[in-house]
């Protein structure tokens, strides 16, 4: 399942769209300010953007454009009830990759969202690999050669953040972020049994990647000499 992120500060239209959108299969987590949404970004692979201009703490185009200069390529829409032509050329201009003026019809916004998701990501592979691994978001499989796997959409999650950050050691709130997103309760063993079932799994299609417990700080996707 795809996981997108709302930043929208009107909590009556955050939840239709999160409807909307979770009915279209889509994970949503709602952020109502530019600077939590900038540290989520920090901590959750998302695969889109969903953003409005006028915010709390000011025009999101800010937080849009502070992403682009991060090198961040993550697709985004732009909601706004500023629908003048210099409005929608100051979202282009800023990176938006789509501008959706309110109000608008759901259908119509489920459909621009499910638009950006089928676009490639610069700085972030669709199907990301490490060593003799890699994962296909879309269909959900885990490969090694021409072994395969499915993963289950939180266990997707967390490997697609453990292989963008290889050999790195991962702190187990930013892993329980990526997996159940930053809206849901987790259960305090809910990553200890995805991770059981991950590693499972790896040694299931042959790989040399392992998830290794680094006491005390955290999980890190290395590879090991000799398969088990």
């Amino acid at each position: 399942m795809s996981r997108i992120l709302l930043v929208e500060d009107h909590e009556r239209l955050a939840q239709l769209v999160c409807t909307g959108l979770t009915n279209a299969g889509i994970a949503v987590d709602v952020i109502n300010r530019m600077d939590g949404a900038w540290a989520a970004i920090q901590r959750v692979p998302y695969q889109a953007l969903i953003l409005d201009r006028g915010l709390p703490d000011g025009d999101g185009l800010v937080l849009l454009k502070r992403l682009r200069n991060a090198g961040l390529g993550l697709p985004c829409l732009v909601l706004t009830a500023r629908d003048a032509l210099h409005d929608r050329v100051q979202g282009l201009d800023a990176g938006a990759d789509d501008y959706l003026p309110k109000p608008f019809a759901m259908d119509e916004m489920v459909a621009r969202v499910r638009a950006l998701l089928r676009r490639p990501v610069e700085c972030r592979p669709l199907a990301p690999s490490h060593g003799d691994l890699s994962v296909q978001p879309d269909t959900g499989l885990m490969y090694c050669a021409d072994e395969s796997i499915t993963l289950a959409p939180a266990e997707m999650q967390i490997m697609l953040l453990l292989l963008r950050k290889p050999g790195e050691i991962v702190r187990r709130p930013s892993i329980e972020a990526a997996g159940w997103g930053l809206s849901e309760a987790v259960t305090p063993n809910a990553l200890d049994v995805a991770l059981h079932r991950i590693r499972r799994k790896l040694l299931a299609i042959g790989s040399r990647q392992r998830i290794v417990n680094v006491r005390g700080l955290g999980y890190a996707l290395r590879q090991v000499d000799v398969v088990e």
